[in-house]
């Protein structure tokens, strides 16, 4: 029997925020909807976890300790194409909008964040990450 394809598995919602309240009430909120979550208090933290082939966004806090949101954006952005990003902060402006908007954001939300907002934009970024992966599938199938 062949395996799911991998739109098919349950997928994954990254957060990096170093926030503990924010991480633990995003989780709650990342598992009522049906969602795998997975938390990281730091960029440095979540860039140690091995990739996944699993349909998956990065919510992300721009304000981080090591790395912040936008230079963790740069880093991953050419390589995860599969990762669509959703930045979230409670200091952003529209200079730091445009940079993360630019640099292939799929949304950019402002604390305290509207859980139906978040939510509708992880399900788009989930539903562009299944395609971006059936794609490669299929190409690496031929």
């Amino acid at each position: 029997m062949a395996a799911a394809p991998k739109s098919q598995q349950k997928p994954i919602v990254f957060v990096v925020d170093d926030d503990i309240s924010v991480r633990e009430s995003l989780e709650l909120m990342i598992k009522f909807a049906g969602w795998q979550p997975e938390t990281f208090a730091s960029a440095v933290d979540f860039l140690a976890r091995p990739r996944t082939t699993t349909p998956s966004c990065l919510v992300l806090d721009v304000s981080l300790p090591d790395l912040n949101g936008l230079e963790l954006q740069k880093l991953i952005a050419s390589e995860r194409t599969d990762m669509p990003i959703i930045f979230i902060t409670g200091h952003g402006d529209v200079p730091m909008t445009v940079q993360a908007m630019k640099g292939g954001a799929v949304e950019f939300l402002i604390k305290p964040r509207d859980d139906e907002v978040l939510s509708r934009a992880i399900r788009h970024a989930i539903k562009r990450s299944a395609a971006v992966l059936d794609d490669q599938a299929e190409i690496v199938a031929r």
